[in-house]
């Protein structure tokens, strides 16, 4: 036989070798793309509803950033008032603590006027006695 022959036969058989083990390789491929388009359409179905949901979250979301936008104003009045509230109280006990110190010092001179007037009294009571 000649060299060209065997060298052709031996090609031959280096093809075939090579066929038969691309044969599991390319079947294991078409598993894999039918296996990734299968994913592909669970993905898709289960994604859709997801993305549904997520969308009614955000319309609900929006609905509440509304509410507390058109609340906001009501929560600056409210915390106006209880800041002008404070400010009465701080008045009204200031005002407290200066009719408490003129009660004080009213009760002060009342006693001190009281015992004059005691002393007074007794000082002349022993005079005309004495007399």
């Amino acid at each position: 036989m000649p060299l060209t022959g065997i060298a052709l036969i031996i090609i031959a058989v280096a093809i075939f070798i090579l066929v038969l083990t691309l044969i599991p390789t390319l079947l294991a491929i078409k598993r894999t793309a039918a296996s990734v388009g299968t994913l592909a359409d669970m993905v898709q179905q289960e994604l859709k509803p997801t993305l549904q949901e997520l969308t009614g979250v955000l319309a609900e979301m929006k609905t509440v950033g509304i509410g507390v936008a058109e609340h906001t104003d009501d929560v600056k009045r409210f915390m106006s008032a209880l800041g002008e509230t404070g400010s009465n109280l701080s008045t009204i006990n200031r005002s407290v603590g200066i009719v408490t110190g003129v009660l004080n010092t009213t009760s002060v001179w009342a006693t001190g006027a009281r015992v004059a007037g005691k002393y007074m009294l007794d000082r002349y009571l022993k005079k005309r006695g004495g007399m």
